[in-house]
């Protein structure tokens, strides 16, 4: 087996506002593991508010080179084991992760839903994020979209925002990064219109979310609080949902067990993603026949997208029904 890796910059088709600060590209990182004639992709992607330079994981890759190079080609489930005893970053994990699931399907011509018996039939409709802006900007976005879906993003807590959005009567979904206050998330659960929002996710900063009552009338969605399996059941009487990402978890091996383990427990699930191309999009793709909700416009957001594969036409899931994830290079 060979490694290959290689630096890219991600270009946003506009300006990414969120409550974390401003954005018109992100810096990728392309992972490359091929076998015979066959090769597979992973992705992980630089994010400020988690800290990540992709220079520190590349000086890892070249550490570890050799000895991915040497191993034998074994199930993915055995490898992610093997990957597991070398410490590396949930970021960097993830994408050897998805490149060895990819190249694994493509040697046995079968994907990774018929490898994991995954139903690709009826998959969770993806939303499409709407920047911060203006509320009236945010409203044009949406009702010009061909979406029917719509993650808002927002900076703290503006009611009067709420009730505008309540009146488009859209399925929407708000996301504060962040943001609210104790007092905005009291408001939130005990105001009855606020279970017309599919979720409202991580209202506030990690670790502050015992003021969050499951029981009220929002559906608290945890993202940055939900961070693996092990933050499943502490989570437990604060938040109805959890979003899963395979960057946070360590790819799509542990996003299944955690997938398993938040069904167990009664969660409802998104698989989302954090801006990739459409190499990371393919991953999280194939997980939506397991999920109650979707986030997976990442690809839809940048100009210079470098691979084809599972997409996201207008809000609906295409799978390619190629073997892997079906990721293929442009």
């Amino acid at each position: 087996m060979e490694l290959y890796f290689k630096l890219n910059i991600l270009q946003l088709k506009e300006t990414f506002s969120i409550a974390y600060g401003n954005y018109d590209r992100r810096e990728a990182l392309l992972v490359e593991l091929s076998y015979l004639n066959c090769k597979g992709y992973g992705e992980c992607v630089a994010i400020d508010y988690y800290q990540i330079n992709l220079k520190d994981f590349i000086i890892r890759l070249q550490e570890i080179k050799p000895l991915l190079e040497k191993h034998t080609i074994i199930h993915p489930k055995e490898f992610f084991r093997f990957l597991s005893e070398m410490n590396l970053h949930p970021f960097l994990l993830s994408a050897l992760d998805c490149a060895y699931w990819d190249l694994f399907g493509k040697l046995e011509n079968k994907s990774f839903t018929e490898l994991n018996a995954i139903p690709s039939d009826n998959l969770a409709e993806s939303s499409i994020t709407i920047s911060v802006a203006e509320i009236n900007e945010q409203i044009r976005k949406i009702e010009n979209s061909s979406w029917s879906k719509f993650k808002v993003k927002c900076k703290g807590l503006n009611k009067d925002n709420v009730e505008k959005l309540l009146q488009l009567n859209r399925n929407i979904a708000l996301d504060s990064n962040a943001s609210f206050t104790d007092e905005d998330c009291l408001w939130l659960q005990e105001y009855e219109m606020s279970s017309t929002f599919s979720y409202l996710e991580q209202p506030r900063p990690i670790d502050n979310y015992k003021i969050l009552n499951k029981v009220g009338f929002a559906n608290w969605m945890a993202d940055e609080d939900c961070q693996d399996l092990n933050s499943l059941e502490e989570l437990l009487p604060y938040y109805k949902s959890v979003n899963i990402k395979l960057m946070k978890c360590g790819g799509l091996t542990p996003a299944l067990e955690m997938i398993r383990k938040a069904k167990e427990l009664g969660y409802k699930i998104m698989i989302g993603c954090m801006t990739e191309s459409t190499v990371g999009i393919s991953a999280g793709c194939v997980l939506a026949g397991l999920t109650d909700f979707a986030d997976l416009d990442g690809a839809n957001l940048i100009s210079n997208d470098q691979a084809s594969g599972n997409c996201v036409e207008n809000g609906k899931i295409i799978l390619s029904g190629k073997p892997g994830l079906g990721i293929v290079l442009k």
